[in-house]
């Protein structure tokens, strides 16, 4: 059975393929990974919260 002529043409046509669709995909994962990550103005608003949580705490532990 012969070779077709234009195969190298083809499976370079998928090999591409599949590098597009697997770029795509790790764009997306990125795309995603940025939206949760959190800012550093949110840390430090967690920051002070958790101070001002603590503040209370400690003022009773002295008593």
């Amino acid at each position: 059975m012969a070779r077709k002529p234009n195969y190298s043409f083809e499976r370079n046509q998928r090999a591409k393929a599949k590098a597009a669709k697997r770029e795509a995909k790790r764009q997306a994962k990125l795309a995603a990974k940025a939206e949760t990550k959190t800012t550093p103005e949110d840390d430090a608003t967690k920051e002070s919260s958790q101070a001002a949580t603590a503040a209370p705490k400690a003022q009773a532990d002295e008593q």
